[in-house]
């Protein structure tokens, strides 16, 4: 049987072959052909120090900064007092191995693969015959760091990943300044070449993490990564699920503090939100702000979470499981305002709860897709005046309508919104059990919900840690924030060797 990232002989055949061109050796005349027809590509032939030995250069326009690819490279270049005693391009290598050119860094490329990728990162090339050395003159053109917008900040930090990854990992640096924050990086996607960080804590992340995300990530046979979920299908151990198997955040300083935990995490250049592993369904249901809090309120909210968890799933499923099979589970006084409110309704509850449920998705949808003042007014406005109306053209009854708000709005209250879509999917599932068997129909749901979600791993660790299949995993954590002079130790499940959080 064949793994998730094994291929079959199929698969190794459709793949295209790559472009020829890159298999040339490195040479001005190959490195023009290489971006024919590309109207950015700009090359200059100069004369070295005014002599008669021509420079090949060349960059990508926009990609660099013509600013500093000018001042920092061919000024320099063409100073007579630094190249004017050169006779041959062997010269002019000796003095650029030499720190005859500026920049803050210079490299040294021998295949034409490597030298292509560093003019689409913002490098200037000085290509010769055989080899060719660039320099990092990469534009400043990028959005500049802004409070996050969708994570909430209100006691953390006021700066959320953007688009870049250098500086992105400048922003993880500026939380952790130790050596033992490593870094890893690597290449994904054929077409993309999108470039990719790992990082991890030496010596506090298990030193399986980092090997089973670069083992996943050089496995990806993708032709660009450009969009998240074209990462996560790629990596994760069970793409089929709907429950999200990555920590996603766009806030360093809750970055920084999931790499304490013992975590690895992954910054890929273009998406401006970082990514960690191993994800547990707790994790889902803690905010940065939670250790921000006074262990008490941290405590409380988290419980209303997933207390908040229970409504959103069930309780649209038990009020069509109680009303359809089931009446004799409710006191009689709201029996007969159950009874009264759907005398004139003439959809049964099922209708009712599974209408309502979609036409909720459908308002939140064009919520989201409409620009913000309008989606916010769409919103609610339609929740409004569609339930109102609904109401008292007897289409629904009123205690329908509530029901399905306090499942929404128990759904809300999920910090991460990947968890909040699932959650929904299953709670269309609950209603049709409830509404085939009852209560029988929920609790055989519930069953196969907590099968599935304790089938679940997490780069080797079970999805439900430490609730099913931890060792020795904080439980009591999860539910609550413990004080912090009792959060002693690090998660010994994912940890490397070093427990101790604090003295």
């Amino acid at each position: 049987m064949l793994k998730k990232n094994d291929k079959t002989p199929q698969d190794v055949d459709f793949h295209p072959k790559p472009d020829p061109l890159y298999d040339m050796p490195v040479s001005p005349e190959n490195t023009a052909a290489l971006y024919e027809q590309c109207e950015d590509f700009e090359s200059r032939r100069v004369f070295a120090g005014g002599t008669n030995v021509r420079v090949f250069a060349c960059w990508l326009d926009g990609v660099v900064s013509g600013a500093d690819t000018a001042e920092q490279v061919l000024k320099p270049l063409t100073d007579p007092e630094r190249f004017g005693q050169v006779k041959t391009e062997a010269d002019v290598i000796d003095l650029l191995a030499g720190g005859g050119v500026y920049g803050p860094s210079m490299k040294r490329e021998t295949s034409m693969d490597d030298v292509a990728d560093a003019l689409s990162y913002g490098h200037c090339a000085l290509v010769f015959r055989g080899q060719a050395y660039v320099f990092q003159v990469k534009s400043g053109q990028h959005r500049s760091v802004q409070e996050p917008t969708v994570e909430k900040s209100i006691k953390g930090g006021k700066d959320a990943f953007v688009e870049v990854l250098r500086v992105n990992t400048g922003l993880v640096r500026s939380r952790l300044h130790t050596p033992a924050l490593k870094l890893r990086q690597t290449t994904l996607g054929r077409k993309s070449r999108s470039l990719a960080a790992v990082m991890w804590l030496d010596g506090v992340a298990a030193p399986d993490l980092p090997r089973r995300f670069m083992d996943r990530l050089e496995a990806m046979d993708t032709d660009g990564v450009i969009l998240p979920d074209t990462l996560e299908s790629s990596i994760v151990d069970d793409p089929l699920s709907p429950f999200p198997q990555l920590i996603h955040t766009e806030r360093p300083d809750k970055f920084a503090q999931i790499l304490l935990q013992g975590r690895v995490g992954l910054i890929v250049e273009g998406i401006p939100v970082g990514f960690a592993a191993p994800a547990f369904f707790g994790e889902f249901l803690k905010t940065t702000e939670d250790a921000a809090q006074h262990f008490w309120a941290a405590s409380f909210i988290r419980l209303l979470r997933w207390v908040s968890v229970v409504l959103t799933l069930l309780l649209p499923a038990f009020y069509v499981a109680v009303a359809t099979y089931h009446p004799e589970m409710l006191p009689t006084t709201l029996l007969l305002s159950v009874i009264k409110s759907k005398q004139s309704v003439p959809f049964s509850t099922a209708a009712e709860i599974m209408g309502l449920l979609l036409c909720f998705e459908l308002l939140q949808e064009a919520g989201l897709r409409l620009p913000n003042p309008v989606g916010q007014t769409v919103s609610i406005i339609g929740a409004l005046i569609v339930g109102q109306s609904a109401v008292e053209a007897k289409v629904v009854s009123p205690i329908a309508v509530i029901v399905v708000a306090l499942a929404g709005i128990a759904g809300y209250t999920m910090p991460s919104q990947d968890m909040g879509t699932a959650l929904r999917i299953f709670r269309f599932l609950l209603v049709a059990a409830a509404a085939l068997a009852g209560m029988f129909g929920i609790i055989m749901g519930c069953a196969m919900l907590i099968w599935h979600l304790c089938s679940l791993e997490s780069f080797g660790r079970a999805y439900m840690t430490p609730l099913a299949g931890g060792r020795g995993g904080d439980t009591g954590g999860t539910f609550v924030r413990r004080p912090p002079w009792r959060h002693l130790f690090r998660d010994p499940i994912i940890n490397g060797g070093d427990l101790r959080r604090r003295k």
